[in-house]
């Protein structure tokens, strides 16, 4: 069985920034990148946001550049899918599975799975997405400065998001399921005293136009079965997030949604030598910069743990 020092489990912002460092610190990581190698910047057209780009940068070159530099300081970059795994409660060393066959033995694992966006199924969103249609209004509303833009949902994100849409758009279309929303009575009292929101209730997602990019939304009254077409230059989808977390739910405590909990200010989880960072344990913030940050505590957490243990080890 191929034994490695540090293995780092998806890639994007958190899992390439972990692998940079724990590559200077040389702990030679091993990094597979998942079904989505770079993670949910590979399919964001310009990032605006992100420090050290002036004039800004397409998401999927950014991610190249991550990469680029994970492999120039001596990350062993690979492409697969950790299928499975096996870790040690006792702080020994740990097993995991590499698409459902290849088997290897990790002394620190570091969790950069990220979450994957909820989208509403239908095929213009897919055809539109990063064209007009985003999951991120934090991300990607400035591109829609002055413009008409629609957000899908009816939580404390979506009410969250269609405030931050209000400061930067002439309009904004939030578009609610149901006769009333989920969100907490202070959001709810926030967007509906803001003069550019207006919230549409018993309303779905019949159709986004547009062949390009987004020109509009068609939406369907779930209570009268009227359709109207609206006129916007941006949609929307705030209707959560699933964190890709799944074959860590037997050894990690996670909290409803899935998320994995961490000691607080570390990157620690409750089994000794596993650590996550990005979003796999952030539903707050969820941006490539804070994702970064995190990757950077997982390796420092993961060095000192090492070195802790090698030094018990010796003794």
């Amino acid at each position: 069985m191929e034994k490695v020092e540090c293995l780092i489990i998806g890639s994007g912002p958190a899992g390439y920034t972990a692998a940079i460092y724990a590559a200077r610190a040389d702990m030679k990581p091993v990094l597979y990148e998942g079904l989505q190698p770079g993670g949910q910047l590979t399919i964001t057209t310009d990032v605006e946001n992100y420090p050290g780009y002036p004039d800004g940068i397409m998401g999927p070159l950014m991610m190249e550049h991550f990469k680029n530099q994970a492999v120039r300081l001596g990350t062993d970059v690979r492409f697969g899918m950790i299928t499975a795994v096996e870790f040690d409660k006792t702080g020994g060393n740990h097993i995991v599975t590499v698409d459902g066959k290849d088997q290897i033995e990790c002394e620190s694992v570091i969790i950069s799975t990220g979450a994957s966006a909820k989208w509403l199924g239908i095929p213009s969103e897919t055809k539109l997405n990063g064209s007009g249609v985003s999951a991120c209004a934090v991300c990607d509303g400035f591109f829609y400065k002055g413009e008409d833009v629609a957000i899908v949902g009816a939580g404390d994100t979506a009410a969250e998001e269609a405030s931050y849409l209000s400061k930067i758009c002439k309009k904004v279309y939030m578009l609610v399921r149901k006769d009333e929303m989920r969100a907490s009575k202070a959001m709810q009292h926030r967007v509906n005293n803001l003069a550019n929101v207006e919230i549409l209730y018993n309303t779905e997602t019949d159709e986004i136009l547009g062949d390009t990019v987004v020109e509009g939304v068609r939406v369907v009254n779930n209570q009268t079965g009227e359709k109207r077409e609206i006129t916007v230059q941006g949609f929307f989808v705030a209707i959560g997030h699933n964190p890709n977390t799944a074959i860590f739910k037997e050894y990690l405590t996670m909290d409803n949604a899935g998320y994995i909990i961490t000691h607080p200010d570390s990157a620690k989880t409750d089994i000794p030598g596993v650590f996550v960072c990005g979003d796999a344990q952030d539903k707050i913030y969820r941006q490539a910069v804070t994702a970064a940050g995190t990757g950077c505590m997982a390796a420092l957490d993961a060095e000192r743990y090492l070195s802790a243990r090698e030094a018990t080890l010796e003794a």
